[in-house]
């Protein structure tokens, strides 16, 4: 196999990362633990639409800060903002259960 060839397999293979792997890395980027991280991604893309989870990738672009730099408080007000009751509720839940069993 070619290089070019090569190098359209590792984009392809790379743009195909399932959406749990996507929230997960999000997660972890955004200081969750590992662990955590991970259990969130389940129960998250278990929960919502694919169009949900685009919404709450948006947060992860939020300007002028990092999630990283902001509290749990503020990273609840803004998912609130998002208006949609079920992420809100989703993604508290999944942070809380999560949180408990690890």
């Amino acid at each position: 196999m070619n290089a070019l060839a090569l190098a359209g397999t590792a984009v392809i293979l790379a743009s195909c990362a399932t959406p749990e792997t996507r929230v997960r890395t999000a997660l972890t980027n955004a200081g969750v633990s590992p662990p955590i991280a991970a259990c969130m991604a389940d129960r998250m893309v278990d929960r919502l639409s694919l169009g949900q989870l685009r919404k709450l990738d948006r947060l992860g672009k939020l300007k002028d800060q990092s999630v990283a730099n902001i509290s749990l408080k503020q990273f609840l007000q803004k998912t609130k903002a998002l208006q949609d009751s079920e992420i809100l509720g989703v993604v508290s839940s999944s942070g809380l259960i999560c949180w408990v069993n690890n």
